[in-house]
C-alpha cells in the first residue's frame, strides 16, 4: 500500500502521473556535434555500469568503485550562462542506492576536495530554467571525485581547458562534447571505503573544417615524492587521506587515454591532432600553459 503523503499517492490523487526523481533528464547527446561521438563505456564486459543522464550530461558511474568512470557533456559556447550562481548543496542521486555513492562521509573533516568531473558551467546553457537545472544536476555525488586540495596553475589549466578549446571550435560554432573521468585502477589507494583515484583524464571532442577533431588530456595528482615528502609522510598516518602531490596537467594521444582507462572511446582516437610519437619523452607532453597545446597535426 502506498502512503497518502508519499509522493506517488500525492500524483494520483491530483489525477496526474507520478513521475520518480530525475525521469525527464535527457542526458548527453552524442549526436550534438552532427556527427557520433558516442558516450564512452568500458571496453571489457565483466565492468559493471550504471548510466545516469543528467541536464547535457551523462554519468557512467561503476558501483563497485562509487564513482563515475566516464562523464560526456555537450557545450554550446553560444548559449551559456555566465551569471548562474554556485547556490546548490551537494546531493545524492536517488536513482542510485548511496552505498554505491561516494558522499559527504569520504570528504568530512580532511583536506580533499569534492572535484566536479563535468564542470559546474559546462552544461548551464540553453534558456534560464534548463540552465538553472543543469548547474543544480552537478552537484550530485555521481558527478565528483576527491582531488587534492592543492590550487597550482596546473590545476587552473585543466579546468579552463574547456573555456580555450571552445575558442579553437572550426567555424566558430563553439561546440564540445567532452568526455572526462577518474583513471580508475586497481592499485589506487583506499579511504573511507573508496579508492582515490590518482589521475584524471578528459578528451575534447569539436569540429574543424567540417571533420570531427580531438584532443587528450591526463592531471596527475600523484605524489612527487622528491618535493612532496613531507606530506606524503602527513598522508600516511593512521585515518589520514592518502598522500597526493601538486597536480600536473598533460596532453597525450587519445589513443592512450583509452588504454589507460580500458573505455571504448569510439572514433576520437583517429580524430586525434596530437601526433603520436614513439619516443617516451615526447609522447606525454607536460603543459605549463595553454600554448603549449597541440591543436593541429604534423
Amino acid at each position: 500500500m502506498i502512503a497518502s503523503d508519499s509522493p506517488r499517492a500525492a500524483g494520483a490523487a491530483a489525477g496526474t502521473a507520478f513521475r520518480p526523481p530525475l525521469a525527464d533528464r535527457a542526458g548527453y547527446d552524442e549526436h550534438f556535434l552532427g556527427v557520433p561521438v558516442p558516450l564512452p563505456m568500458p571496453s571489457r564486459p565483466d565492468v559493471a555500469t550504471v548510466v545516469l543522464p543528467y541536464t547535457h550530461f551523462t554519468v557512467v558511474l561503476r558501483p563497485d568503485r562509487r564513482m563515475a568512470a566516464a562523464t560526456a557533456v555537450c557545450i554550446d559556447g553560444r548559449r551559456l550562462l555566465d551569471h548562474v550562481p554556485r547556490e546548490s548543496s551537494w546531493q545524492f542521486d536517488p536513482r542510485l542506492d548511496r552505498a554505491h555513492q561516494a558522499g559527504s562521509d569520504v570528504y568530512r573533516d580532511n583536506s580533499l576536495d569534492k572535484g566536479h568531473l563535468v564542470r559546474r558551467l559546462d552544461p548551464v546553457w540553453g534558456a534560464a530554467a534548463e540552465a538553472e537545472q543543469a548547474n543544480e544536476d552537478t552537484f550530485h555525488y555521481t558527478n565528483a571525485a576527491p582531488q587534492a586540495d592543492v590550487c597550482n596553475q596546473a590545476k587552473q589549466l585543466w579546468q579552463e581547458l574547456e573555456n580555450h578549446l571552445l575558442d579553437h571550435a572550426a567555424g566558430f560554432d563553439r561546440k564540445l562534447a567532452v568526455l572526462t573521468g577518474p583513471v580508475l585502477h586497481d592499485s589506487d589507494p583506499p579511504y573511507r571505503g573508496v579508492q582515490v583515484p590518482l589521475r584524471f583524464w578528459k578528451v575534447a571532442a569539436f569540429l574543424r573544417d567540417g571533420a570531427l577533431a580531438a584532443t587528450g588530456y591526463v592531471l596527475d595528482q600523484s605524489p612527487d615524492l622528491p618535493r612532496d615528502a613531507e606530506r606524503a609522510l602527513a598522508g600516511a598516518q593512521a585515518g589520514a587521506p592518502p598522500p597526493l602531490g601538486a597536480f600536473r596537467t598533460y596532453q597525450v594521444p587519445v589513443k592512450d587515454v583509452a588504454e589507460l582507462t580500458s573505455l571504448d572511446l569510439g572514433p576520437l582516437s583517429d580524430a586525434d591532432l596530437m601526433p603520436v610519437t614513439r619516443a617516451p619523452a615526447e609522447r606525454w607532453k607536460r603543459l605549463a600553459s595553454h600554448d603549449d597545446i597541440v591543436l593541429r597535426r604534423g
